[in-house]
């Protein structure tokens, strides 16, 4: 009888420690789900400030295009006044 009580007191106490032990690796995997998660979320932020920028210094590449195409010219207009007050 006493072997009987302590096989089933021994398979008991083993399947409560593995159920706990389960619980705590599920804790444990959940746990490093949320953290890989919130580094995802802030790497995703953080390409999407490299994104904004990048069209930013676009915008400011483009307008520094236009003005110095506009500066060239203005410059070839220029040139070509100083000639023709040279030929005078």
């Amino acid at each position: 009888m006493i072997a009987v009580v302590s096989a089933i007191s021994g398979i008991a106490l083993g399947w409560l420690g593995r159920a706990r032990t389960v619980k705590e690796e599920v804790a444990k995997e959940a746990e490093a789900g949320a953290t890989l998660q919130t580094d995802v979320e802030y790497i995703k932020r953080g390409v999407d400030d490299i994104k904004v920028d990048l069209r930013m210094q676009g915008q400011r590449v483009d307008g520094l295009s236009e003005r110095v195409t506009r500066v060239e010219e203005s410059t070839k207009q220029a040139h070509k006044r100083l000639d023709k007050l040279e030929e005078k």
